[in-house]
């Protein structure tokens, strides 16, 4: 279940750090860090630093967590966004992961911060760092555009953990209903790239995404999704460790999928109010709230859209989880 509290969490460039005269590791000055545990995931290179090491259950769960969330997201990008990433995990009371911030201008980095009690069961199914890793997958495309980062990372983080088994897909498309219309614009909106409220931000800026996905994979009768659009921007780009215009970035996603959605919906999304009928969408896919829960219908109109936007793409590399 999604913790609202995280979507407060604000994305700074590490710039902003140094200007201010602060560590950019999060450490303070004159405390010398502990040695970095070295991890290597699908080719890339992690360094593990440990800024407290009072975990009730020690450092070994968390470096299976961070492999763990680094495969997931690999496995979704059909690569490792990064060649290199270094990590710092700091500990507060309590269990659970509480948040995260990425970075990029200094090299990817993610500092993360985690309670001491944390379980082996709330590592497995924790969200928060698949979630950053997964802001290192698209180039920096500005502060007005925040709501394309936080977007990609909240649809992709649930996604990309169903296509290796980590959720299931019902799970995930009940969270959709809940949430999605946290996204929706309300009175007085300008669009995507001037209405910053938190629920604009994240939700609206997944539901963009969720209605790209649709509308890719309608055009190329399901041969092409989102996913297939990130996948050639980030390898472009080489992700957060550059600065694109956004232009950029829905051009090399177009291209990748030969359409114009990203460019059309971008058009239509970004000075002015997008309004989308959720009850309509969800009854399209086949998606029925019942409860707590939801029921997927194998008969709607976009039941295989729904299903194939779940499903990993027969051109991904194989991997163990």
């Amino acid at each position: 279940m999604r913790q609202s509290a995280m979507f407060f969490r604000i994305h700074l460039r590490a710039t902003a750090l140094v200007a201010a005269n602060l560590c950019i590791w999060g450490c303070s000055p004159g405390t010398a860090a502990a040695a970095p545990q070295l991890l290597e995931v699908d080719g890339v290179r992690i360094s593990i630093e440990f800024a407290d090491s009072d975990f009730t259950n020690g450092t070994a769960p968390l470096v299976a967590w961070i492999s763990r969330s680094a495969g997931i997201v690999a496995a979704y990008y059909d690569r490792f966004p990064v060649k290199e990433l270094r990590v710092r995990v700091s500990s507060q009371s309590g269990g659970g992961v509480r948040h995260g911030t990425t970075f990029g201008a200094q090299g990817a980095f993610i500092r993360i911060t985690v309670g001491r009690e944390v379980t082996a069961a709330e590592l497995i199914n924790d969200w928060v760092l698949v979630h950053e890793m997964t802001h290192l997958a698209l180039p920096d495309v500005g502060p007005e555009h925040l709501w394309l980062s936080e977007g990609i990372a909240v649809y992709v983080e649930g996604v990309a953990r169903v296509q290796v088994g980590n959720r299931s897909a019902a799970e995930v498309w009940t969270d959709e209903v809940r949430s999605m219309p946290r996204g929706l614009p309300q009175a007085g909106d300008a669009g995507l790239d001037h209405t910053h409220t938190w629920g604009r931000t994240y939700w609206g800026g997944a539901l963009f995404c969720l209605l790209a996905d649709i509308e890719i994979r309608r055009r190329t009768d399901n041969r092409a999704g989102l996913q297939t659009a990130l996948r050639a921007i980030a390898r472009a780009s080489g992700g957060l460790l550059s600065d694109w215009p956004i232009e950029r970035v829905f051009a090399v996603g177009d291209t990748a999928v030969g359409t114009t959605v990203l460019h059309d919906l971008y058009a239509s999304a970004k000075d002015a109010p997008l309004q989308t009928d959720l009850s309509a969408l969800w009854m399209s896919l086949g998606i029925e709230p019942e409860g707590d829960s939801a029921a997927l219908r194998s008969d709607a109109p976009f039941a295989k859209i729904r299903d194939a936007i779940m499903r990993a793409p027969l051109d991904s590399t194989p991997r163990e989880h």
